[in-house]
């Protein structure tokens, strides 16, 4: 009988008949139990592995995921893994997932696992110790999740020298992407690495270290408390910093940006029963705005354009999104200029818009954009774009030897846009420049090869995105806008370039899929797709 605990041995180890051999078919993804725990069963060419069942990311139920090869893709956020090993091969998630002994016995199939592995649900790749002997010095100038990555994978990959992360920040590497999404939590609830498991991983951490300078000739970093460290290999990851507002009254009290979770404490707070205003329709924006709008006595957004995020996902999906945040009570003064801010003893009370037109203001958030933190680099040999981004090749180096850089602050050369040099500013990608750049550090030669995939939430509804849609010129709409229930193509030169979806998981994940393996989805099979069963657009 499925999911009978036949036995258990002194190791607490736990085998269970969780199915009939017959009961799966090749490729198939199940969910079965072992002693109660939710356990994933995959049939892949006839053979059986048995992982954890949920992403360790955000908790996924990755029965629900894309399966090509022996490659798993999380349904929600694209992380992906070995079905044989476990291992992560695709981020965002940090962790692998626990791998199950599977046998076959009388045509049952029994799971084989120890009791702590199930409870886990994960499992940290073996690393490296820091070994004294070692004179190489690794040093990593950020404190976001390239830099965490980075030095992991130094870790995980053999290295034993010193591994230094210096940060302006106060924190561990936390999920950024949460500040806007869920404005309640702590600083301790979104850290991805805690102090202790850093210090057990031979990684030092320097808080409140920010970066003034660097001698790349001497390979020397200087500090702005005075403070310098040579390097023998050095990561840029110092990312990127909002934009500010170049209008009267900027410098006003309460008006904020939100970058930190010191930033974000402060905006809940200050919003909570008062008059919220932000400026710009970006995603840290609408979700600010969609966490706010029952917290806020009222919510205006004033937006250049005439919809939310319309450079990135368009005027369709902004429309959905800015009806649903209508419909929440929030205000939107489209293709609209903030002219001045007013303030009474020092604070904000007043946004004046270039039409004229007043709102009450006690709090303003500006979301209208960021600049690359790389000014402490100015006169340097370092090679730069216009707008400040440092400029890496595939191999996350630098034009300067044994420099290399990672997430928002470079720019790199695209696959999906031919080559063409961009800046994108998803946590996904930045763990993989990271990840990619510490394997060039090991001179293992590895190219970045990764399709971009990032997620916006709101009200509980997530719009994911895939690929780099960047210079679309056209669409293909599948499902309906209005439900709420869609697919979107973007497509560039006559092929899809992204997609993007709400409540038709796991069709992003599968897109996602098929444009990692080179396949080139044209219009047409854009415009035949079923979003219920797309199984061809993944076949290479």
């Amino acid at each position: 009988m499925a999911g009978l605990v036949t036995s258990t041995d002194g190791n607490d180890t736990i085998t269970t008949e969780v199915c009939k051999e017959a009961d799966v078919g090749d490729g198939e993804l199940r969910e079965v139990l072992v002693a109660g725990y939710p356990v994933l069963l995959v049939r892949n060419k006839q053979e059986f592995s048995a992982l954890s069942s949920r992403c360790p990311h955000y908790g996924a139920p990755l029965s629900k995921g894309v399966f090509r090869g022996e490659r798993l893709r999380c349904p929600w956020h694209g992380a992906c893994f070995n079905i044989k090993t476990g291992d992560i091969e695709e981020y965002p998630s940090l962790d692998c997932l626990c791998c199950f002994k599977v046998t076959v016995e009388d045509g049952k199939v029994f799971v084989t696992a120890k009791r702590k592995d199930l409870e886990s649900g994960l499992r940290v790749k073996d690393t490296s110790k820091r070994c004294p002997l070692s004179r190489a010095t690794v040093l990593l100038l950020g404190g976001g999740v390239a830099a965490l990555v980075c030095a992991e994978t130094l870790r995980q990959e053999g290295f034993t020298g010193r591994v230094i992360m210096a940060t302006k920040e106060k924190h561990v590497p936390y999920d950024k992407s949460k500040l806007s999404k869920e404005m309640n939590l702590k600083a301790e609830d979104i850290y991805m690495r805690t102090p202790e498991f850093l210090d057990a991983h031979g990684i030092e951490l320097w808080t409140e270290k920010e970066a003034v300078s660097v001698d790349f000739q001497r390979q020397k970093v200087h500090f702005v408390d005075g403070s310098s460290q040579k390097y023998n290999q050095l990561l840029i990851a110092t990312g990127c910093h909002s934009s500010l507002l170049k209008v009267p009254g900027a410098d006003l009290q309460n008006v904020c940006v939100l970058q930190t979770p010191e930033d974000s404490s402060k905006i809940l707070e200050l919003a909570t029963g008062k008059n919220l205003v932000i400026i710009g329709a970006s995603f840290i924006g609408m979700e600010a705005a969609a966490f706010l709008s029952d917290k806020a006595a009222a919510v205006s957004v004033v937006e250049k354009r005439e919809f939310p995020f319309q450079r990135v996902l368009g005027p369709q999906v902004g429309g959905v999104t800015m009806k649903m945040l209508q419909n929440k009570g929030v205000k939107f003064f489209m293709k609209a200029e903030l002219r001045e801010l007013r303030g009474k003893d020092g604070k904000v009370t007043e946004a004046v818009l270039a039409s004229g037109e007043k709102l009450p203001a006690d709090v303003v958030v500006v979301g209208i954009g960021t600049f690359p933190n790389s000014a402490f680099l100015k006169g340097t040999s370092i090679a730069r774009d216009a707008s400040g981004a440092i400029l890496v090749d595939l191999h996350m180096q630098t034009n300067i030897p044994n420099v290399f850089a990672a997430g928002d602050v470079v720019s790199f050369p695209v696959a999906l846009l031919n080559g063409e040099r961009c800046s994108i500013h998803h946590q996904q990608v930045a763990e993989v420049h990271g990840h990619t750049a510490a394997l060039n550090m090991l001179k293992k030669e590895k190219q970045l090869h990764t399709i971009p995939f990032f997620w916006t939430t709101m009200f509980g509804k997530s719009i994911r995105y895939a690929g780099c849609g960047m210079g679309y010129t056209d669409t293909v709409v599948k499902g309906s806008l209005e439900q709420h229930k869609f697919l979107i193509f973007y497509i560039r030169d006559g092929v899809v370039r992204a997609a993007a979806s709400l409540s038709c998981d796991p069709m992003v994940a599968l897109i996602a899929e098929a444009l990692y393996t080179g396949k080139h989805i044209s219009k047409e099979e854009a415009e035949a797709c079923d979003i219920n069963n797309a199984p061809s657009l993944a076949e290479t």
